[in-house]
């Protein structure tokens, strides 16, 4: 494996990203209050809520499809990308 797999930038940018999916998952059910999944939804939307909140001011939906999803995971991927690619020895 590449050194930048193992790289502690590279796994942090990746579990954000994974909590962005699953916040993402999240929305496509309906959640009753007071549920395990209501909890790990309100712990989700803490987590990545400050993240994706200007992207949502910034983009808006179209129809009821949330396109901030989309553009927020693929900056965040460049964004990690770009900042490994300046730690890889």
């Amino acid at each position: 494996m590449s050194y930048w797999v193992h790289h502690p930038l590279y796994t942090l940018g990746m579990v954000y990203l994974l909590l962005v999916v699953l916040r993402m998952v999240f929305t496509w059910f309906p959640l009753e209050p007071g549920t395990p999944a209501a909890k790990v939804f309100h712990y989700l939307y803490v987590l990545t809520e400050p993240y994706l909140a200007p992207f949502r001011k910034v983009v808006p939906p179209i129809g009821s499809f949330d396109v901030s999803f989309i553009i927020a995971f693929i900056v965040l991927y460049v964004v990690v990308s770009y900042l490994l690619s300046l730690v890889r020895i």
